[in-house]
C-alpha cells in the first residue's frame, strides 16, 4: 500500500485500535488458482507476539483452511471511516477553482503467515472472548451459556481456527492533511453538515488532523 509522508497511521497501537474498533478483516492469501479473499471477524491479542496476533474462525465447509501450507503469507485488511470529500466545500474553490474531489479513509493492512487450529479448547476460549467483546454494548450481553451446552458442542465441530501473527503492520490515515487549512475547515463543516456514522468520523479525523498539525 502506497502511504505518503502526511497519511502514515502514527504506531502500532493506532492501528491496533482501527482493528479493534473495525475487527471484520477482509482476509487475502495465494491459493493454488489464484488469490483468495474471505472476510472474517478477526480478535486482536496484543499481547501476543512483538505486533500481536489475530485470531478468528472460519467454516469447517469453507476450503480456505486447508489452503495454509507453511510460510506463505496472507494480508488481513481492516477498514475504518471513509468519505467522499466534495470542492464544493472548500473556499479554494470559490476563490481560484484550482481544487478536485478526493476520497478520505482510514485503514490498516496486516501480514503474516495463517495457520489452522482444531483444538476445541481453543475454539471456546475464542468464541467466548469473542462474544464477550461483540456483545459488551448490548443491554443483556449474550454468553455461550445461553444456548444448550450440545449445540454449541455441535458447532464448535463446524469451525476451524485462524491464527494470524503479525509480522508486519502498516496503517493509512488520509484525513484531508494535504489541504489548505481552510479547506480541511470547510471539509470539516461539510461532513458535520451530511451527517451519518461515515461523515461524522471522518470529519472528527480530520479535526484531530488539524489539532496535531497546529500543535494543539
Amino acid at each position: 500500500m502506497y502511504i505518503s509522508k502526511h497519511h502514515e497511521l502514527p504506531g502500532a497501537p493506532v492501528a491496533h485500535d482501527l482493528i479493534e474498533a473495525h475487527p471484520l478483516g477482509a482476509w487475502v492469501m495465494p491459493g493454488d488458482d489464484g488469490l483468495v479473499a474471505n472476510h472474517v471477524p478477526f480478535l486482536l491479542d496484543r499481547s501476543r507476539g512483538r505486533l500481536g496476533t489475530l485470531l478468528g474462525h472460519v467454516s469447517r465447509a469453507n476450503p480456505v483452511w486447508r489452503k495454509l501450507p507453511a510460510a506463505r503469507a496472507s494480508i488481513v485488511m481492516f477498514q475504518g471511516p471513509q468519505a467522499y470529500i466534495t470542492p464544493a466545500w472548500y473556499p479554494g474553490k470559490r476563490e481560484h477553482g484550482k481544487v478536485v474531489p478526493t476520497w478520505n479513509y482510514e485503514v490498516a493492512h496486516v501480514h503474516g503467515v495463517a495457520r489452522a487450529i482444531h483444538d476445541e479448547g481453543w475454539l471456546r476460549d475464542l468464541l467466548a472472548r469473542l462474544t464477550a467483546d461483540n456483545e459488551a454494548a448490548q443491554p443483556t450481553p449474550w454468553t455461550m451459556a445461553d444456548a444448550p451446552s450440545d449445540f454449541i458442542d455441535k458447532l464448535l465441530r463446524a469451525v476451524v481456527g485462524i491464527e494470524i501473527p503479525i509480522d508486519d503492520l502498516v496503517g493509512k490515515r488520509k484525513a484531508s492533511q494535504d489541504e489548505e487549512l481552510r479547506d480541511r475547515w470547510g471539509t470539516v463543516e461539510g461532513l458535520t453538515a451530511e451527517g451519518g456514522d461515515n461523515a461524522l468520523a471522518m470529519a472528527s479525523l480530520v479535526r484531530n488532523a488539524i489539532g496535531r498539525s497546529e500543535g494543539g
